[in-house]
């Protein structure tokens, strides 16, 4: 699976699982240590780590693991680390603190709606 895959198989994942604005944002032009960011937004503490479980359960169904895992869904941030895509479940609170998407906003952001969301 490349990168883009992986990206768009893990938003897959996280729309199954009702997770809010989840984005695709290709950051591979300008950054050198990953080449996609998964960012999505969970309703409540439970749900953020409802969505993690889901995301590292998948994934290693499939030999995929992830090279480390930051944050506790109390914190209302956890990062999800797969070398070269990076997913991000937030808070609602705590996603419009740190907008990523701003951050990266000279970036591409690839529509999930624009792709084929993978059949799982």
């Amino acid at each position: 699976m490349n990168n883009k895959e992986l990206a768009m198989k893990a938003a897959t994942l996280l729309l199954k699982k009702k997770a809010l604005d989840v984005v695709i944002i290709d950051i591979s032009k300008k950054s050198s240590f990953a080449d996609y960011f998964v960012i999505a937004s969970g309703n409540s503490e439970r749900q953020i780590g409802t969505l993690s479980d889901e995301i590292i359960e998948q994934l290693a169904k499939e030999g995929v693991f992830a090279k480390s895992i930051e944050g506790k869904k109390s914190s209302g941030w956890i990062l999800l680390d797969y070398g070269d895509v990076i997913i991000n479940i937030f808070s609602i609170e705590q996603r419009e603190r740190y907008n990523i998407e701003k951050l990266w906003g000279d970036c591409a952001v690839i529509s999930i709606e624009d792709e084929k969301p993978l059949n799982l």
